[in-house]
């Protein structure tokens, strides 16, 4: 029997012309849903899934939220190599080729500020933001983040147009909420599927290849171009903004499409990273320089020590098993990294640690993440 291949691919989709970057290596490894209840007698008509007793509609909760949606089209310029065709040269810089990518956004507040996936946006030249009701603007970058793949864009559009989506509390997520997807797959805007949460606390890979934790996995139909649109809960709020599929299925232009395993950043990491760029703060993450094994039992067990890292400094080594920050217990690689960053570069934290049967606290003052090529934490 023939193996799949297993791949997680951005999803922030390509148009004619070109793509932007869609394909990153699998995650290293491997949030309970609060609602006011609102009582429609439309629910009995609903999917399985949604019909328990609270929340919106399928309908209602596209026809409320659809307007925050927007569709993003991003175009950049990349450099081919001159390979002397047409009587070219075989040497000089080669010639440069524009390429055109598409995923969506959030509409965050009324000043005209925009939630997205970094990827979505990674090496623009020129961002247009294009409304459901056919208007377009000119967008600019504000900020991004690669370690956790979130970017906010800025229009300059009348008050009017902006209908802000409300924010869910993802780590109140629950396996089997409703969940309903918006967004641009394959260059189809505001295209709306439905699904459950698959799992919460799941881990995925930054664009630059750091952890990105406490994802939410769903079942709901997600594509390239969905990028960076919003995964919204039983009454309509952002759980999360979808960001990457797991798939087996490939397009003939070699994209990743639906197998039913996609994720989500989850809402509570957007709205921090969003709320740091928005205040002109550059966005840091707490780092200690191990490389982690991808699974272990009672804890995070430390493969390889950077040398001259925060770890090394504090006397880290190999084979050391990780089984608190602060007196909270850790039971997983995943859970290190999580308790990671909630702290500040610079903060000293107490790790527990058996080391031969011994169990010792170690000091350690975390670092400042390096911009790329991470060792897990």
């Amino acid at each position: 029997m023939s193996k799949f291949s297993r791949w997680m691919p951005l999803i922030g989709g390509a148009v004619a012309g070109g793509v932007i970057a869609l394909v990153i290596a699998s995650a290293n490894t491997s949030t309970r849903t609060v609602t006011t209840t609102i009582v429609r007698p439309e629910q009995a008509a609903l999917p399985a899934s949604f019909n328990k007793g609270s929340g919106e509609t399928v309908n209602q909760i596209y026809r409320a939220a659809s307007p925050g949606v927007v569709d993003i089209i991003v175009t950049s310029q990349s450099q081919s190599p001159n390979l002397g065709f047409f009587g070219g040269g075989g040497s000089g810089g080669g010639s440069s080729q524009t390429t055109k990518g598409e995923g969506a956004g959030v509409v965050y507040n009324k000043s005209g500020d925009i939630l997205t996936d970094e990827h979505v946006v990674s090496g623009a030249n020129s961002v247009m933001v294009n409304f459901k009701d056919g208007k377009s603007y000119s967008a600019k970058v504000v900020g991004t983040d690669p370690s956790t793949d979130v970017a906010v864009i800025h229009v300059d559009a009348p008050a009017s147009e902006l209908h802000p989506i409300p924010i869910a509390n993802s780590s109140e997520a629950q396996v089997g909420d409703p969940v309903v997807a918006i967004g641009s797959p394959f260059s189809l805007p505001e295209t709306t599927t439905t699904g459950i949460v698959s799992q919460t606390g799941r881990s995925i890979t930054a664009p630059n290849n750091y952890t990105i934790p406490n994802a939410i996995q769903t079942d709901a139909a997600i594509n390239p171009g969905n990028s960076g649109g919003p995964l919204l809960d039983g009454n309509g709020h952002v759980l999360g903004l979808n960001d990457q599929i797991e798939t087996n299925n490939t397009t003939a232009g070699g994209e990743g499409s639906s197998s039913g395993v996609g994720f989500a950043i989850p809402s509570n990491t957007a709205v921090q990273i969003a709320n740091q760029i928005l205040a002109g703060k550059t966005v840091k993450h707490a780092y200690v320089g191990v490389l982690l094994s991808g699974t272990s039992a009672g804890g995070a067990e430390v493969a390889q020590v950077q040398t001259g890292s925060p770890g090394s400094a504090a006397g880290l080594k190999a084979r050391d098993l990780i089984t608190a920050i602060n007196g909270k217990t850790v039971t997983s690689t995943d859970a290190f990294i999580a308790t990671v960053d909630n702290f500040q570069p610079g903060k000293t934290v107490t790790m527990t640690i058996k080391r031969g049967g011994k169990t010792l606290n170690l000091k350690v003052t975390l670092g400042t993440r390096p911009a790329s090529n991470p060792q897990g934490g």
